[in-house]
Formats: C-alpha cells, structure tokens, sequence
C-alpha cells in the first residue's frame, strides 16, 4: 500500500509516464525511454530517484534488478483517480455502438448485444447480467372465470412476459372484469413489487369506498394473482478469445477461461463489486476477494437503469494492463443509452 497517495506534480506525471507506456508496450519502463519522451528535459538521474519515491510508496515494481519498472495495484488505482471523466469516445465508435443497440426491444436483447459490444470496443471480455422477474413492469392483467373454484389470471409485462395462473376463487366474471379494469388503469407501468406494496395500502384505506371491488381484488392478491416471479439472472459473456493473446501465464489463462464459462460467478462477481446505488462507472483492480482465478484482472462496470430500477449490471474484464480511459468511457456511454433506448423502443 503507498504511504501518501497525495504524491507531488512531478511524481503524478512520471506515474502517469509510466503506467501508459506499460500498457501501450508491456514492457519494463526504465529511466532513459522516459527520460527521451519528458517534456520538461528530465535527465534519467531525476527520473531514477522519482522511480525509486514511488517504489517506496508502493507504486512501482521491478521485475529483475536490471530491468525497468512496472506499475503496481496501487498505481492502476491512482492513475484511474486521475484520468476519470477526462476521455470521449470518437464518433465513429458512438455511431457503432448506437447502431448496435438500434431496434433493442427489451433488457435480454440489450445485454446480448451489450456484451458483444463492450467485447469489441476494449478487445477484452464484455460481460452483462440481465436482472428479471421481479422488475419487470406491468403492461396489463386479464382474469378470466374457468368454472367453479377456477379463476385464469394473466399478467403480461413490458418486456413481453406472458405469464399464467389458474387460481382457487369462486367470483363472478363481472368482478374480475372490474378488477381487471382497476389494476390495468392505475398500474400499468409499475413494476409488480411496488404494485403488490401499493395495492395492500389502497385495499386497507380504501375499502369502505370501493367495498366490493377491494374484497374482489384483495382475494386475487392473496392467491397470488399478482405474485411477482422471482427474480432471475440471465448472463451473457462475449470476447473470451481476446485474453488468449495477451494472458502469458496459462495456467492463470485456464482458470480465468474456466471461471467465464460459469455464469453463476460472473453473475456473483458482478453483484459483488457493483452497488445499484452507485452513479457512476466503478473500476475493481483486483477481483481475487470474490474470485482467487482472477487475482490480476480488473473490472470496469456500472448498473443498467430504466427509470428508477436497476434491471442489470454491464461491465468489461480484462487484464491490468489494459486501456482504461477508452474502457471507463465506453461502458459510461452505453450505461446511459439504456434507459433512453428501452423507453423509445415502448
């Protein structure tokens, strides 16, 4: 760990020297390449001894005695501090992204194509986790009297949902017309947990005034007319194949490529290091507290919104030594495309 994070001028910019040309060249950065490439004339003598500063702080490793140096944890994590917000995506690639996602009419078909996108656009792993059941939000219900003790209940989403339930009443088709015509009227829209919340509030202040038809609803609801279904996680991982030509230990490469094919750890992964109250893009360098096999991998994510609920998480995993001002832009822009592509395409 560094001592003081709050590292001078001249001790940020060689940092910064460094870590770029790390990630550009793979390469053990000594004093003289920065030296040639310094803008203020620095001879390899100063640039030495900043070196040797940041490796007491914690920031620099060096490979073999001989060799020059790389950056450490603590330095990706500074220099992102640094370079946040900074980058803009060129047009082209907006134009390729927007072109992409055009005509996605729901959140799976979002995070299908997301992934492949983020794969392409930081040529590491794009991976996205679709959040269901419980978020989806009501587009209408429709109960229909099958007999004697057999009320159908179905509730179809914006998404497309179409799910049924044949249920164990004895009420009139007028009532479930009525009830019917309620839910829809004052409901669309909603998802059905906060629909459930809702509706148990009105059925208690309001059933003096619509007696008959609170009763009526009240006994849908409690047979599970309206039971959200629970909530699921569809994943979708793309761009394993662009970790094969940069990971160099291959075991470490297994592993990784073993863990990918496991979704339910990607969706764990995900879950874990993304907070569905956070606004903006999270990068976790280091992802061995929740998975060992990704110890030298970082990840660039943020939650997918529509509206106010969290209906998925997209993120990119790659190695540290990776493009993070490109990867932290892209995954911001289509995080905020999101929301306005699924209400356009409503």
């Amino acid at each position: 760990m560094p001592s003081d994070p709050q590292i001078g001028d001249r001790q940020r910019e060689i940092l910064t020297a460094i870590v770029e040309t790390f990630i550009s060249t793979g390469e053990p950065v000594g004093s003289r390449t920065l030296a040639r490439a310094s803008r203020e004339g620095l001879s390899p003598a100063t640039i030495r001894n900043v070196m040797a500063d940041l490796s007491d702080a914690g920031f620099l490793d060096q490979p073999h005695a001989s060799a020059g140096r790389v950056p450490t944890a603590e330095a990706y994590r500074y220099y992102v501090e640094q370079i946040s917000g900074q980058a803009h995506l060129a047009p082209q690639e907006e134009t390729m992204i927007s072109g992409s996602l055009t005509g996605v009419s729901d959140v799976q078909e979002f995070m299908e194509r997301t992934s492949r996108v983020l794969s392409l656009i930081s040529r590491n792993v794009g991976v996205t986790v679709a959040t269901s059941g419980a978020r989806n939000a009501l587009e209408h219900v429709y109960f229909s009297r099958l007999g004697d003790q057999k009320v159908l209940a179905v509730v179809v989403t914006r998404s497309g949902l179409v799910r049924d339930r044949v249920l164990r009443l004895d009420l009139p088709q007028t009532d479930l017309d009525l009830a019917s015509r309620y839910i829809n009227e004052n409901f669309r829209g909603w998802t059905m947990e906060a629909m459930r919340g809702e509706l148990e509030r009105r059925i208690e202040q309001e059933r003096s005034e619509y007696d008959r038809l609170m009763r009526s609803i009240e006994q849908l609801y409690k047979q599970g007319a309206l039971a959200a279904e629970q909530s699921s996680q569809v994943v979708f991982v793309d761009g394993a194949a662009n970790l094969v030509a940069g990971e160099q230990d291959r075991q470490a490469l297994q592993e990784m490529l073993k863990t990918l094919e496991e979704k339910e750890k990607i969706a764990q992964l995900l879950g874990a290091y993304l907070d569905v109250k956070q606004e903006a893009v999270r990068v976790v360098i280091g992802l061995s507290e929740t998975l060992p096999s990704m110890q030298n991998f970082v990840l660039i994510g943020a939650p997918a919104r529509s509206g106010n609920d969290v209906v998925g998480s997209l993120a990119v995993i790659g190695p540290t030594r990776m493009d993070y001002q490109h990867t932290i832009t892209a995954v911001s822009y289509i995080a905020r495309l999101f929301d306005k592509i699924l209400n356009e395409s409503e």
